[in-house]
């Protein structure tokens, strides 16, 4: 388990699976906001994209728990994960009752440190879609850099939308850090 001010990122267990699949995978616009797959119907059980996975080094996953009250408030993901390269990415995904708590920008947060000093890696990037205004925020408040904008790069509930692209440097994060 790893914490920031507001929220700790710990394992996935089964016991998560149920409420993230029911409110953040069967909401179908917001998945399909989320995730570069298209979504299909997918009963919460072993094929759940939150079914607990087997160790990866490409990727860690990890429930947030939001620290006050104890309460799964969501997911997070390091994906990615370049091992050569020592690069990867970040992603989260809140229940609709935890948005708007600032707990976006702890998680990116705690994954940064999580990528930098537990996993070695040398560069974060974030890819959001561009109306996105809370990653957006989370991000450049974590210190991200806005490196570019892919125009209608995403095809999203019928239509192509803009994403952004953020990075942040270890020797960036460290310098932050004092």
């Amino acid at each position: 388990m790893i914490q920031g001010e507001k929220i700790e990122l710990r394992a996935r267990i089964e016991a998560d699976i149920p409420l993230l699949h029911a409110e953040l995978y069967e909401d179908v616009l917001v998945r399909s906001r989320g995730d570069t797959r298209p979504w299909r119907p997918v009963a919460a059980g072993p094929h759940s994209p939150f079914a607990v996975a087997e160790p990866n080094d490409d990727v860690a996953i990890f429930t947030v728990v939001e620290r006050t009250v104890g309460e799964v408030a969501g997911e997070a993901v390091l994906w990615g994960i370049d091992v050569h390269n020592r690069t990867g990415h970040l992603g989260l995904a809140l229940r609709p009752s935890f948005r708007g708590r600032g707990l976006g920008a702890d998680v990116v947060r705690v994954l940064c440190e999580y990528g930098f000093a537990v996993r070695g890696l040398h560069r974060l990037g974030i890819e959001t879609l561009a109306d996105n205004t809370a990653m957006r925020g989370a991000a450049l408040r974590v210190g991200f850099t806005h490196e570019g904008t892919l125009r209608r790069s995403a095809w999203v509930y019928g239509e192509f939308l803009d994403e952004v692209i953020f990075g942040l440097l270890a020797a960036e994060w460290k310098a932050g850090q004092s």
